[in-house]
């Protein structure tokens, strides 16, 4: 099924890949439920979500597409599905805002199932497509800093310094220094082994306690939240949430596609331009986002994590087979990742790190063009000063055609591009956000 002896790997060699990736990326089941939580969804349900999203995407991957690239809900999009779309529109609960994900996942399984969305991901400026990483980047950096008081809302500037002497603000500095450190020293699963030794000196100094066990059964406390697919479409339509749906799809796209190409690079799948079996490893994450939101999860994305496993020599999808069977065991820890994750300061530094990763794609923006710098730059200032990805990368289409016919190179944008600017504009200007 795997193909083994023609990827010229061995079943010992994918199973140890298998692990690597798995302790690079594990974090998620403690940084996500904690992210998501704060919008009133109950921890087991998203630790389960979590799960559930994660092992089918990945199953998907290993099983259709035969590639060691591991599934799982996004960085970023969590933190916008919890701080900017619950709430706003209205006041809306997170049932209906999970409505919007399932919708966007719906029509992320049929732009797989066809060439638009690689037309899409084309139609699209690079520059654009860098400014909204680092825009994402800084915005869950933001979070991570506020959630464990190092910084704090100041009346006078909006946020100021926290208390340094605080002890969770000590151990949030601890826990990034060490995971800083392990990452230097290229530790594989550098961010989980950290999070592990914070863990302990919550547990040492009194912040963190485990009243509740270890283990349990894994659990849906609301069950299926998404049941009716009409209701879902009806969700969105009554709340106008096309901008939350489009940014939803619009930073899975990019995300994925571009990760997917990533690793697809460094393991050697890549045929010229071309991703061989790309329709079935693109519906993997498409799936995944889908499901995960009828249970309670923010949209999935391909994980970068996943080139730790390809380095220690993960070549076929019985790479990603291992890192679904070991989320799945992992299911069974709910108790002891519930306790973790109550505890900012353990979770944060993941959050500030990956945040620093994301803000890289800056050095690839051509800031010595004006047209295209500027748009990307507003959209890298106002996702973190606004609170909310959609209104950064509203911002960013409106502001590149404009900017581009100002520069008499209204030829060089894609009609979509235009098309996307003029519903941006129309729901920033005439809709609630």
């Amino acid at each position: 099924m795997f193909k083994l002896q023609e990827n010229q790997t061995t079943v010992k060699t994918e199973i140890f890949a298998g692990m690597t990736t798995f302790f690079t990326m594990v974090y998620i089941i403690v940084v996500n439920p904690a992210i998501l939580s704060n919008t009133g969804i109950p921890f087991e349900q998203v630790f389960t979500a979590t799960i559930i999203a994660t092992a089918i995407g990945t199953l998907w991957m290993a099983l259709f597409a035969n590639y060691p690239i591991a599934i799982a809900p996004g960085m970023g999009l969590n933190a916008y599905f919890a701080f900017s779309v619950v709430g706003s529109h209205g006041g809306i609960d997170y049932v209906t805002a999970f409505s919007a994900v399932f919708v966007a996942g719906i029509i992320f399984v049929i732009l797989s199932l066809t060439a638009f969305r690689e037309k899409l991901i084309e139609a699209i400026p690079d520059n654009l497509k860098f400014g909204i990483s680092a825009g994402i980047g800084l915005f869950i950096a933001f979070v991570g800093l506020k959630n464990t008081g190092i910084i704090t809302s100041n009346p006078d500037n909006l946020v100021g310094l926290g208390n340094l002497h605080s002890p969770e603000v000590l151990l949030a500095l601890f826990g990034l220094a060490v995971s800083l450190v392990l990452m230097a020293l290229n530790v594989n699963g550098a961010l989980f082994f950290g999070m592990i030794i914070t863990t302990i000196a919550a547990f040492v100094t009194g912040q963190l306690s485990f009243d509740k066990g270890i283990f349990s059964l894994p659990s849906l406390p609301d069950g299926v939240i998404v049941a009716n697919p009409l209701e879902a479409f009806v969700d969105v339509f009554q709340h106008s949430l096309y901008a939350v749906v489009f940014s939803f799809l619009l930073v899975t796209i990019f995300d994925t596609t571009g990760t997917m190409i990533g690793v697809a690079e460094q393991a050697g799948f890549m045929r010229g331009k071309t991703l061989p079996n790309a329709k079935n490893a693109l519906l993997s994450d498409s799936i995944a986002t889908t499901i995960g939101a009828m249970v309670g999860t923010s949209p999935t994305t391909a994980y970068i994590e996943s080139t730790s496993g390809v380095a220690a020599g993960g070549k076929t999808g019985l790479t990603s087979l291992t890192v679904a069977v070991l989320f799945i065991l992992a299911s069974f820890l709910s108790p002891l990742v519930g306790a973790i994750s109550g505890v900012a300061a353990i979770t944060a530094p993941a959050l500030i790190i990956v945040g620093s990763l994301m803000i890289g794609h800056v050095a690839k923006i051509k800031w010595n063009e004006i047209d295209e710098a500027f748009p990307a730059f507003l959209v890298i200032l106002t996702m973190p000063l606004t609170s909310s990805i959609s209104t950064g990368i509203a911002l960013g289409f409106i502001s590149l055609p404009l900017m581009k016919v100002a520069k008499g190179k209204w030829r060089e944008v894609h009609p979509i591009v235009y098309i996307f600017a003029v519903l941006f504009f129309i729901q920033l200007a005439f809709l609630p956000h």
